[in-house]
């Protein structure tokens, strides 16, 4: 029942009305396992004690006013309608429960949108699978706001009463050989042709430039078409004895190094020899804009003057990555991607693709705005998107969590990839369009041999 009058409502901010347009309509999707079966009761109990259940974005309706512009009005929280329970197992043909509940949010990323009598989120608890699936609309917040305000609810094992431990990976500082006023010129110019070269191919491929079509690519209503999700699994330990291979290099790095090998594997596989080597495929990546990385405290995210405020907090750049023969150095790939990484950080393309966008809301308004960006995803290969998880095992309601993994719902590419790590492990959930990926356990597994391979080519290189 909604609050009498309209006093509280709030307007929708530009992100959150681009993300309810129909091209770009879009639900993030969390999928956590439990190690004990689940207790309906109290996981109903801790949502509506917890951030979620009090939260004033998940106690609101989207309503429109009489010009058709979206706003947020308080309503009073039914939580029997939010949480969906699945007593039964969601196919009686699989007994594998991680594929199960794959092929049960991939269907849900195509045919299931949220509604809009009442707030903009569910939670499935299919308790014959021990799993929680968290379904958010992407308008109520990003993955850092979303995740943040997840681990909120969750405490540790080895402390009950105290919060995950949420601390970002740890960069390193590059030393400065130039003479200092030199060494300001030259990055400032730098940064500034970065950027310009950035954001216009970023404009380009907005309007019409695209990539070359291979047997992974999307397109117009491609969205549209039938969904598979599988998993592919590595360990943060392996990760990091490949960053140690090259100087300064990140775990997003290595991701990107991972997504390039894998992808120049899985299509060796597809259509050998149809590929000119070099070939590029581009892809779509979110960087957080805030000015702590990494998760954050829900009350400095509830501040509204706060740097790291609740909300859809980031930009956009583009990642492309190349094509190259399964006989190439496996880190090779490796030192390419952080090339073009480092680049991309040299750059503001971040920034500036998020005050474009903000910019066209305001002056074509969101129905071109999400045409533009779904013109973006339609010209590009593949989205994707790395998430600092928590460091050590938590618990939800009391219930031990062995697995977190995050997904969306679908989108005109044929392939998405969303990588969450957790307590020395990181999962990156892949959603197909599936009559032209109808193998994404085999790209799963191109991908966990690449980062073997570059696992052994770094081992192998410390010994040398």
């Amino acid at each position: 029942m909604a609050c009498p009058g309209t006093f509280s409502d709030e307007p929708l901010s530009p992100a959150g009305r681009l993300f309810l347009q129909r091209k770009t309509d879009v639900v993030i999707h969390c999928i956590a396992r439990t190690r004990n079966p689940i207790d309906v009761d109290g996981a109903k109990a801790t949502i509506m004690s917890s951030p979620m259940g009090q939260h004033p974005r998940f106690c609101s309706l989207l309503v429109r006013d009489e010009n058709g512009f979206e706003h947020w009005r308080k309503t009073r929280l039914d939580v029997d309608r939010h949480v969906i329970v699945v007593k039964n197992r969601v196919n009686e043909d699989e007994e594998d429960d991680e594929v199960a509940v794959n092929r049960y949010v991939a269907d849900l990323s195509v045919s299931s949108p949220l509604s809009t009598d009442k707030p903009l989120w569910e939670v499935h608890l299919l308790t014959a699978h021990k799993h929680v699936v968290f379904r958010i609309h992407h308008s109520l917040g990003d993955g850092i706001s979303l995740m943040s305000m997840l681990m909120a609810s969750c405490r540790k094992v080895s402390d009950p009463d105290a919060l995950p431990m949420m601390v970002p990976e740890k960069t390193t500082e590059k030393r400065r050989d130039s003479p200092w006023l030199f060494g300001s010129m030259w990055g400032f110019l730098k940064m500034a042709w970065l950027t310009l070269v950035f954001v216009l191919e970023f404009g380009l491929r907005s309007l019409f430039v695209s990539d070359r079509k291979t047997a992974v690519s999307g397109g117009d209503g491609v969205e549209l078409w039938p969904r598979k999700l599988a998993t592919a699994k590595f360990l943060l330990d392996d990760m990091k004895e490949v960053k140690k291979a090259i100087p300064d290099t990140t775990i997003n790095d290595v991701l990107f190094g991972i997504v390039s090998c894998g992808l120049s594997r899985y299509l060796d596989h597809r259509t050998p020899n149809a590929l000119h080597e070099g070939l590029r495929m581009t892809g779509v990546a979110m960087v957080n804009l805030r000015t702590k990385p990494g998760l954050q405290e829900i009350s400095k995210l509830m501040k509204d003057n706060s740097e790291t405020r609740w909300g859809n907090r980031f930009g956009v750049i583009l990642l492309p990555v190349f094509y190259h023969k399964s006989r190439n150095d496996p880190l090779e790939y490796l030192k390419r991607a952080k090339v073009m990484v480092d680049r991309k950080k040299q750059s503001l393309e971040a920034y500036f693709s998020y005050r474009i966008g903000d910019l066209i809301m305001t002056l074509l308004g969101a129905k071109y705005a999400s045409l533009i960006n779904y013109t973006l995803l339609c010209n590009t290969t593949f989205t994707i998107s790395n998430l600092i998880g928590p460091l050590e095992d938590i618990t939800l309601s009391g219930n031990p969590i062995s697995s977190i993994k995050v997904s969306t719902s679908s989108l005109p590419q044929a392939l998405t990839m969303h990588m969450v790590s957790y307590a020395g492990k990181a999962e990156m959930q892949i959603l197909v369009a599936k009559d032209i990926i109808p193998d994404p356990e085999f790209l799963a597994k191109c991908f966990e041999d690449a980062l073997l391979e570059m696992k052994v080519a770094a081992t192998e290189a410390d010994k040398a």
